[in-house]
């Protein structure tokens, strides 16, 4: 990864080590881990959860501790921005830890349906504000040539926190009680996130944007080296227009001069989303339950069509850059929807059928993990001014968490309403959408400082 002939050159030429920042990169993606492990913690277990908590065969009430999470989700990634900017990253963090600790032990030892989803919405809470500080911090400590393969940890500490509930929910079915365990086990790395958050470094730009100048300078030191502390300081001076002490109004984001990069933000997860993704995570089983694969082995193919299609987005992203990455991936998952809207089509026979639904589903993950996945939470922070990054952050994560949940409690509906052709084409239709839309709006950000994006997108006053 390092040139060897770089402790010849000057700190301009050469990039500061990798090995400094990785520590606190990884520790900061305990939050995406948490997050993957939650999305899927309750889905081999529900059935066990309803039989316990006597809500058997109520489906609303079984939609209501999946989609608790989601309504929760809403309301700490509404907040993450103002979290970040008043106490700071590493507190965030820590304040993210918090519920996400106490929800698992109320879900893990209630009795009652209504404490099940108190522990949900807690835990809810804690999702939605881990995620967009995550994306920011890792944003802001990486050094600019690796920071793309960093934002790619985020995607797959989410896959591994996915696979990870999807194994220890195996044997719910065998031990009675064991969904009790499942949601206890989370506790653990919300715990190791809590205490670690104390050892590493603040962010340096919002130590800066605070007027801690010096302890911006530490910070640095810490993550680049010595030699490269300075450097990175007197660029971060260099973007600094004076405006930084002001508060972001809301009105500002939405029609201000930000406007344009809020919204590009917005759209972008907005059309992630609408691709349909969760609908395929939330669903796959039904999929592959049709074509007569068993759900946990289902889970298991998606799962690792998600964690390959990552770790080749993180090999890639600082090679081939964030742009090209979005088009290709968009475009892939076009092709994965078009496949299955022709395997529901009545022209396939029988067996060519289910090959062309499962494989079609499972190319559609695989090209989502290459790009649309993992790149808009890393692209956001690059393309934001530092003084409004953190607010604007929430409002397109917000943007997220509303699509999110009305595609989780609308798409089975549809389904039974529009046939599975008719939705696989509305879905694709939208990766196509995403692909032009990239193409015109999205500028690459590959291996440049946030101070240069930022002084090259900053609006002329």
């Amino acid at each position: 990864m390092i040139v060897p002939l770089q402790n010849s050159m000057s700190p301009e030429t050469s990039s500061p080590s990798w090995k400094l920042s990785f520590p606190h990169v990884v520790v900061a993606t305990i939050t995406s881990f948490l997050f993957g492990y939650h999305m899927g913690v309750v889905n081999e277990p529900l059935e066990s959860i309803s039989v316990d908590l006597g809500f058997s065969g109520n489906t609303l009430a079984e939609g209501l501790v999946v989609s608790m999470c989601l309504g929760g989700a809403l309301v700490g990634s509404l907040f993450s921005g103002w979290v970040a900017d008043g106490v700071g990253r590493r507190r965030a963090f820590q304040l993210c830890a918090l519920p996400m600790i106490i929800g698992a032990s109320i879900s893990a030892m209630t009795k009652t349906f209504e404490g099940m989803l108190l522990g949900r919405l807690l835990v809810g809470t804690g999702m939605g504000l881990g995620p967009p500080v995550a994306s920011l911090y890792v944003t802001e400590v990486s050094p600019a040539f690796v920071r793309g393969t960093y934002g790619s940890f985020i995607q797959i500490a989410t896959c591994l926190g996915l696979i990870g509930a999807l194994f220890i929910g195996i044997p719910v079915k065998e031990i009675a009680g064991w969904w009790r365990i499942c949601f206890w086990i989370s506790t653990i790395p919300a715990a190791i996130l809590l205490v670690a958050m104390v050892f590493c470094a603040e962010s340096p730009p919002w130590l800066y944007k605070r007027g801690r100048t010096e302890e911006a300078e530490a910070a640095f030191e810490k993550l680049l080296g010595g030699s490269h502390a300075q450097l990175a300081l007197a660029e971060l001076s260099k973007s600094d227009r004076g405006d930084d002490t002001d508060t972001v109004k809301i009105s500002e984001l939405l029609y201000g001069r930000h406007f344009k990069v809020v919204f590009i933000g917005s759209t972008l997860f907005a059309l992630q989303q609408l691709s349909g993704i969760n609908a395929v995570f939330y669903f796959s089983s039904t999929v592959f339950k049709s074509a007569g694969v068993p759900s946990t082995l289902a889970n298991v193919f998606i799962g690792i069509a998600n964690l390959t299609g990552s770790i080749i987005a993180m090999a890639l992203m600082d090679k081939l850059g964030r742009k090209v990455l979005l088009l290709w991936s968009f475009f892939g998952m076009a092709i994965s929807m078009a496949l299955q809207a022709v395997a529901a089509s009545s022209y396939i026979p029988g067996s060519g059928e289910l090959y062309l639904s499962v494989g079609g589903m499972l190319l559609f993950v695989f090209n989502f993990a290459l790009g649309a996945g993992p790149v808009p939470g890393l692209l956001l922070p690059e393309i934001f001014p530092s003084r409004i990054r953190a607010k604007a952050m929430a409002v397109c994560m917000s943007v997220h968490w509303v699509i999110n949940f009305f595609v989780g409690l609308l798409f089975l509906r549809l389904l039974e309403k529009l046939g599975p052709q008719l939705l696989y084409t509305m879905f694709g239709t939208f990766c196509i959408m995403a692909v032009m839309f990239v193409k015109r709006n999205v500028v690459e950000t590959k291996g440049k400082s946030l101070q240069e994006i930022e002084i090259a997108l900053l609006p002329q006053d």
